[in-house]
């Protein structure tokens, strides 16, 4: 198979527009800076220039009207893609999405449905503090009717937004802004459609970590450091939220007998509870540990730079929760040696390739 190497996640995203707009006139984009030379972060950079401001429409930060336009676009056959910036933002559309787009299928028994690309991005660092930096996917998640994904790597992003367009159903995409920057490799032919609710990262015995969108990347890094030690993590990245499907999951926790979930989100009530719930439950669960969860305290995001720098846990934490997990003490040898400011900005570390 031919493939395109170091390709950004904006990068990849972006690709992925241009192939569903190319493909299907049918495809519209809408969000605050659609048509902006910056592109949202890149990822729809130039859309305006190929395809126009009937088909890439700059609207005004208005998201519940945004929200229904798009469901009025989406009945009348049309594939809307809306954007917004930060994940924030989406709660002032909530009622029309949780209330219309999620129960549109269901309430007209089939005839009306509500096919449509929801593109929420999670802000981090800079002094995002607590208005935009939230990822609420788990809120989402627990509504029937939509399906939530994480964009994780490249190649796993431009599949998402492919497949998005081919089913009669709202999907909502959770994206990290520090993941836009990570490299991969992407296949030079169109995309298969295929979405796996979870893929394994790396293979390893002793430990599985489960991680949500930047955080498989914490997840890997802290699996190297912990190989140093002679501990084998395995990584896997879940990309299905809801509905959530645990099957390659409970393999490797089979395999390992240990499981620590990590996620983007706030540990109390989150993602990561429900992982964990929905694995202890199987009737043949092999846990050797009580499974961890690794995920933000129950806090507003602060703004201040040293403050955010303790707030978010890293690779460190990561590491050092497998160590007390399999009983050895914390490792002096995981150090960071960033500063808070440092803290604040993306490692040159995740830009991959991974």
């Amino acid at each position: 198979m031919n493939v395109m190497e170091n390709v950004t996640v904006a990068e990849a995203i972006l690709l992925a527009h241009k192939e569903v707009m190319r493909a299907s006139e049918q495809v519209v984009l809408l969000g605050l800076n659609a048509a902006s030379p910056l592109g949202i972060f890149g990822t729809v950079k130039g859309l305006i220039d190929e395809f126009g401001e009937r088909r890439v429409i700059e609207t005004p930060a208005s998201e519940a009207g945004l929200t229904g336009i798009a469901l009025g676009m989406a009945t009348a056959g049309m594939r809307p893609i809306l954007v917004h910036q930060r994940f924030d933002f989406s709660l002032l559309g909530a009622d029309q999405l949780v209330n219309q787009v999620a129960k549109w299928h269901y309430m007209y028994g089939g005839a009306l449905r509500a096919p449509m690309l929801i593109r929420l991005i999670v802000g981090r660092g800079w002094g995002q503090g607590p208005q935009h930096s939230q990822a609420l996917h788990a809120w989402f998640a627990h509504v029937p009717g939509l399906t939530v994904l994480m964009s994780s790597f490249p190649e796993q992003s431009r599949q998402v937004i492919h497949w998005a367009m081919t089913v009669d159903y709202p999907v909502v995409l959770i994206e990290h802004r520090w993941m836009h920057m990570v490299k991969g490799a992407i296949s030079v032919e169109p995309t298969q459609l295929d979405i796996p609710s979870a893929k394994c990262r790396r293979i390893g015995t002793d430990v599985t970590l489960v991680g949500t969108s930047f955080m498989v990347v914490e997840c890997l890094v802290a699996a190297e450091m912990l190989a140093r030690l002679g501990i084998d993590v395995e990584v896997v990245d879940l990309i299905k939220v809801s509905p959530l499907d645990i099957s390659d999951i409970a393999k490797s926790v089979d395999k390992t007998g240990r499981l620590i979930v990590c996620d983007i989100g706030t540990r109390d009530f989150g993602t990561g509870a429900e992982v964990v719930a929905s694995v202890v439950e199987r009737q043949n669960t092999s846990l050797r540990n009580p499974p961890r969860r690794v995920a933000l305290p129950f806090l507003p995001t602060p703004t201040a730079s040293h403050l955010s720098a303790k707030f978010y846990p890293t690779a460190i934490t990561i590491a050092n929760c497998v160590l007390e997990m399999l009983g050895e003490p914390s490792s002096s040898w995981f150090v960071d040696s960033r500063t808070p400011a440092e803290l604040d900005v993306p490692d040159s570390r995740f830009m991959g390739p991974y």
